[in-house]
């Protein structure tokens, strides 16, 4: 190695990023002309990314609308750029999804609608279902984040009361040509869990959404019990009509991300374990996993021997029981750093790949093997800030924060554990 642990760490974070940059994936997906018109929407985190980098790459005319995160706007000429909130929606989201179903209207088929989705998308296309208020939908939503779900299963609750989600944008585009440009930032890259899937049809059904809610003792407004009990939530399924010309594309994914990760790696000499670009959980328990292969990776020289990187994916989750800041990258890592007890030859990086995690500006974390000892000689007690879900807290007391501003991209949690 001709690095420091911390500076290949924040090397192979870069690459993660940068291998989901819009500009570098556009491009080489996009469809020919269509005789009409060609317009333009989208929503998530890179929504703005991706809409210049088709506008650079696009000859003919468009018009068109995205939203994104506040603060992830980029310059466009012809689509127009609305920033709204997240991870909690506001009006501003509501707005813009309500002018994204009316531009959509009244297409033929000679037109071409290129739909940009990336991560984030679910908060800021916050149209309500039936019955519902958008300050429904905020309480929802945070309810939903303290719960522990899934993304998985949060996204399917988010399409059952939604008004645009679960298909709905692309049988609103009915019956012009709809080409979908993906960004995944979701375990398994299914594209009804990317921003809870607005132009992909939904295999799932109020009744799914009913039982997730009831298992996790999640409170609903009485317009949300209705609309799910009576099915009139009902997202558009697998082998509606309206759906026939929709043309689906993952333009980048958290594999693509490891994967890049890993070159930097091998050019280090630094050995790389891909472990899964899907691993879901708890993240303190998750953290606790990942410490126990590293200890044996370390101790035992498997499943390969040291200098390597483990290197992982997906996203995990943190059920709230403390008054902390939250975030579940740091949590992760501060159950890591608990597991590894100073662990000589050990050190770690994890963060969201949108540069956000949790509700901070912060991305996430390093942990090295003096990360313990340092916090206890500044009085701060490590397993204390776990249980108050305080890795936030913790981390920026340190130090150690990763700090990357918005990133125009989001593929997800990134996760590294360096043995030297």
């Amino acid at each position: 190695m001709n690095t420091s642990p911390r500076e290949l760490l924040a090397a192979m974070f870069n690459a993660a990023v940068q291998a989901a940059q819009p500009a570098h994936c556009i491009p080489r997906l996009l469809p020919a002309p269509p005789k009409g018109r060609t317009l333009v929407i989208g929503a998530g985190k890179a929504s703005a990314a991706m809409a210049q980098a088709l506008e650079r790459a696009w000859t003919g005319p468009l018009s068109g609308l995205v939203v994104t995160r506040y603060g992830y706007a980029v310059p466009c000429e012809r689509i127009e750029i609305v920033e709204a909130s997240h991870p909690v929606p506001d009006a501003a989201g509501l707005g813009a999804a309500r002018r994204m179903l009316e531009q959509v209207r009244g297409l033929t088929e000679d037109d071409l609608v290129i739909c940009l989705i990336s991560g984030g998308g679910s908060a800021l296309l916050p149209l309500p279902g039936e019955g519902i208020e958008l300050a429904d939908k905020q309480a929802i939503n945070r309810a939903l984040l303290r719960s522990g779900a899934t993304i998985s299963e949060m996204n399917c609750v988010r399409r059952h009361l939604s008004g645009i989600k679960g298909g709905r944008l692309a049988a609103a585009c009915h019956p012009a040509r709809v080409v979908n440009l993906l960004i995944s930032d979701v375990p398994g890259d299914d594209p009804v869990d990317i921003a809870s899937g607005p132009t992909v049809a939904d295999p799932t059904t109020c009744a799914d959404a009913l039982d997730i809610v009831r298992r996790y003792g999640i409170e609903l407004p009485p317009g949300a019990w209705r609309l799910l009990e009576s099915g009139a939530g009902e997202t558009v399924k697998p082998g509606d009509d309206r759906l026939a010309r929709v043309v689906t594309h993952l333009i980048a994914t958290p594999q693509m991300a490891l994967k890049a990760a890993a070159k930097v790696a091998a050019l280090e000499g630094v050995t790389p374990v891909l472990l899964g670009d899907s691993i879901e959980g708890e993240a303190r328990e998750v953290g606790k996993v990942m410490a126990g292969i590293a200890l044996q990776t370390r101790h035992q020289r498997q499943p390969v021997p040291p200098p390597c990187v483990l290197l992982s994916g997906g996203e995990t989750t943190v059920t709230v029981r403390g008054a902390g800041r939250g975030g579940r990258n740091v949590e992760f890592l501060l159950s890591l750093a608990l597991a590894l007890d100073g662990t000589p030859g050990v050190h770690a990086v994890a963060g969201d790949t949108d540069g956000v995690d949790g509700l901070e500006e912060i991305a996430g974390a390093f942990v090295a093997p003096d990360t313990l000892s340092r916090a206890w000689a500044k009085g701060i007690r490590p397993r204390d800030r776990l249980d108050d879900n305080d890795g936030h807290g913790f981390f920026e007391a340190l130090g150690d924060s990763l700090v990357t501003g918005p990133t125009l991209t989001n593929v997800n949690d990134f996760r590294a554990i360096l043995i030297t």
